[in-house]
Order: C-alpha cells, then structure tokens, then sequence
C-alpha cells in the first residue's frame, strides 16, 4: 500500500501542487441488531480505498477512489488537483497550512480482545438472552438491542514526509426496552440512549453486562407509564454523567469548532456564539467549570495518535476556570485567528471524504463535589435528570432544550418519586454559569456517540465525552409539555 501511495504523491508533484496527504484506509465491520427474541439486523463486510487531498496557490482539491490500481490513483490525483486549481481562483485569503512536524509512528487502538475473533452465536447469545430478560417484565411491548464493531487499517502519507499507521477497533452495544398502555408509552435504554461506543475490544461487551441490567431497564420503563409527570417550574437540576456528555457535546463541542465560528459551514450545520472575539473574554461558564478537548484519553471513541492530516494527538483547554480559551482548529484555520499550531482535529468518516474539523473527546474535568449521592444529599430541592430521550439546539448553538428518559425528584436531600418527560432548557452561557457542583472521578463516565453529523456532504463521526454529575441552579424545567 505504501509504495501505491508513493506513487499518487510523486504525480500530486509533478502535477505542480504545493502540498498533498492521502489517506489509505481498509475497514472491516461487523452489527447485529436484535428486536423482541429475533435478530432483525446483521451486516458485515469489508472496504479499502484511498482519499487525496491536494493543495494549489492556496485552494484544497479533493479525490476518492476504491480501484487501487496505479493508473485510477493517477487519475484521482489529476482530479484533485484540477479542483484544487479551480478552488484557488475564489479562495479569500489564499489558504496556508500551519507548521506540524514529520512524523514516522505506528499505533494500534487499545484493546484486549479482539471482537472479530469472537463467534457469531456469542455475540447473538448475548443479546437474545438480554431481551428474553426484559420481554418477560409485564407491560414492556417491545425491545431492541444491538451490538457493533469496527477495524479501520489507516495509512496517512504526505508530501512533507510523514508516514503514519493507525489501527482502530471500536466496540458498542446498547439495550433498550419499551412499554406502552392506552394513553402512553416509555423508553429506557442501557447504559445510555445510542448505546456505549469506545475504543475497546470484546471486553466492553463483558464489563457492561447487558443480562445483568436487562431486568431493571425493562422493569424502569414500566414504571414510568405511571409516574408522574415533571413539572413545569424552575428548579434545580442534576444531571447524571451520560446526558451531561450530550449537553457538552452540543452547546460547547459544536460551538467550539473553529470552522463555524468563522462562518465557514454557516450554509449547512449553523454558526457559533463563540466567535473570534470573544475568546479569552467571555465568562461561558461558573469559575469550577472547565472542558477540554483530549485526543489522548485512553479508550475514548474520540482518541487517536495523528488526526487525518497528520497532526498529533492533544489535549486542548476549550474553557479553563469559566473562561472561554480554545477551539477545535486545523492546520488551515489556525493561522487565521493567530495560533501557532492545529489543535489536531481534523477527521474524515472514510476515504471518500475530505477531513473537516471534528470533535475529539470533549469533556468536562471532575470537581470537588464527591459522588453523584454526596451531589443528591447536598440538594434540598430538585429533580435527577437521566439518560437523554431528544435534544434540540438552535444554528448558533445558544438556545438548547433536553428531555431524558428518567427522572427523580429531589426533596430534602433523597430521592423521591419517579418523574417522566423530564425536560430542561435555557442559553448556554446562563446555564453553565449556573453550574455549582461538579462530581468528582467516582461517577465520571467516557461516553461515546457513534454518529455526529456535520459537514455537506454530510459525514458521521465518532466523538467522546467525559462527564463527571453535575448540578446546576434555576434551570427551566418540564418546557417540554403544557403544566
């Protein structure tokens, strides 16, 4: 493969381009899906192709090809520099690329299993009997679960010398169980709504133990059809870990990515409030909030050595203390608001698409608040709120409304009765700053999300979110329904 990619950058040169990477990737895939007792989905299958990006008198050109012979990498050459010349005649100001080392590394994804060695009837063993568990809880009328693996092979080149080999294995798996009467119907899902993704092996299946929840999910989702109903006040709110990722993941990740806040994907995915002015100004949260994007965290489905244009890895401040100091930048923009470097976030759903900038692992860091009971004992009124059900969020990412699975009131330090519908809402910097409470390392949880959209043509990607629970004060609750 290395000598094929030799030869589209040697042509990439004699062409006359000033700068060009490529990207080799061979994936193999396998999911199952199960619904009630009968597996519903099984898909697997394998891909290898090569994506070139070529850059000329500052305009990028892009090409795919899945025909690995030399002659249609010549010809996805001499595609990607035709655009690339033709990008450059109404490219304002000419792009440039900030300076990255050379890089010569190898790096494989950590992993103590390998998931495609493990047999098929496992796999289906795992998820039948999970959903045998939770069919037999009286009023649950349907249940799903899934199970979901992925090798990426990856072989970065550019005309800067970097050569650069990648292995990534992601492993996820979920449960969800539903229950339904005249009036009403209920969800709840394990370990979280999408289920958990992380870069891990088989041995994510076994730690998360979906026999083992399959009674209390199914037996939670009855519950609620009976519960009442949150209401519709301002209150204080605790968040558990996962739908604490998700609220990072939509009014700081997407917010932060320094291509919206430029205005350059304004057409499709939205804007940013976080434009360049404010950096380094604005108060975006309470002094003990502080969210970081960390390509390095071990395990995390947001993780990698070298992003898609060869950067390497790190961990960048995007609020330090509750003030706004960072983005998810690339070589092309960074340059454009004065850093020095990429912050390394340049990722691509496959070959066949240019890398864009992505979230990483976009996490809030542990406080001092102790666990999620010590958070629960120290509130005298509010409501738990857990596991997300819907989210919405407008183009600038400001205006934000959640509603989660599940809920608990809380009175005088415990947890009382079961809400359903639970929903919050607010602005984003007034919520954050609201923030008075964070848990520390006993209850944080990686979660990973399997598909963020972006981009047009649009890709999925695959990002992370650390979250410890939090608490914030006089949030709207129960926006969701009349009350």
């Amino acid at each position: 493969m290395q000598k094929l990619g030799e030869h589209a950058l040697n042509i990439a040169a004699q062409l006359g381009a000033d700068y060009a990477d490529l990207r080799i990737i061979e994936q193999e895939r396998q999911t199952i899906v199960t619904k009630g007792q009968v597996v519903s989905e099984l898909d697997s299958g394998t891909s290898l192709g090569i994506g070139i990006r070529v850059l000329v008198k500052g305009g990028w050109g892009f090409a795919s090809t899945q025909q690995l012979s030399r002659s249609a990498i010549e010809a996805a050459v001499k595609r990607a520099f035709t655009v690339a010349k033709a990008s450059a005649c109404c490219v304002n100001p000419a792009i440039g690329l900030a300076p990255e080392p050379v890089y010569d590394a190898t790096w494989v994804s950590p992993h103590l299993v390998d998931p495609f060695s493990v047999s098929l009837e496992e796999k289906i063993g795992i998820l039948l009997e999970a959903a045998k568990i939770m069919n037999a809880v009286k009023g649950v009328t349907l249940t799903t679960g899934f199970m979901s693996f992925i090798r990426d092979e990856k072989l970065f080149m550019s005309s800067s010398g970097s050569r650069i080999k990648q292995t990534f294995i992601r492993s996820g798996c979920g449960i969800e169980a539903y229950a339904a009467n005249a009036d009403d119907q209920q969800r709840r899902s394990y370990p979280k709504s999408n289920g958990q993704h992380e870069l891990a092996g088989w041995e994510l299946i076994l730690r998360l133990d979906l026999k083992k929840e399959a009674q209390r999910v199914a037996e939670e989702a009855v519950a609620l059809l009976s519960a009442d109903i949150c209401p519709r006040t301002a209150a204080t709110v605790v968040l558990e870990p996962s739908q604490l990722g998700l609220q990072v993941h939509e009014s700081m990740g997407h917010p932060a990515e320094l291509d919206r806040a430029l205005g350059q994907e304004i057409n499709f995915a939205g804007a940013s409030f976080l434009t360049p002015d404010k950096l380094n100004k604005l108060q975006y949260g309470a002094g003990i909030v502080n969210l970081v994007a960390d390509a390095t965290t071990p395990g995390a489905i947001g993780s990698f050595a070298f992003d898609d244009e060869g950067v390497q890895a790190q961990n960048v401040h995007l609020v330090k203390d509750g003030t706004f100091t960072g983005y998810l930048s690339s070589r092309d923009t960074a340059s454009l608001i004065g850093l020095e470097r990429s912050g390394g976030m340049m990722r691509a759903e496959s070959c066949h698409f240019a890398p864009i900038i992505r979230m990483t692992n976009i996490s809030l860091l542990p406080g001092d608040a102790g666990s999620l009971e010590d958070i629960i004992a120290d509130t005298e009124d509010g409501i738990y709120m857990a596991t997300n059900y819907s989210w919405s969020i407008d183009q600038l990412r400001y205006n934000f409304q959640f509603s989660t699975e599940i809920g608990w009131e809380i009175k005088n330090g415990k947890r009382k009765r079961m809400l359903k519908n639970c929903s919050y809402g607010g602005i984003t910097p007034q919520f954050w700053n609201s923030c008075d409470a964070i848990g520390g390392r006993q209850d944080y949880m990686l979660s990973g999300e399997p598909n963020c959209g972006k981009g047009q043509p649009m890709q999925t990607m695959w990002t992370g979110h650390g979250a410890p629970p939090a608490r914030f004060r006089n949030v709207n609750v129960g926006i969701a329904h009349k009350g």
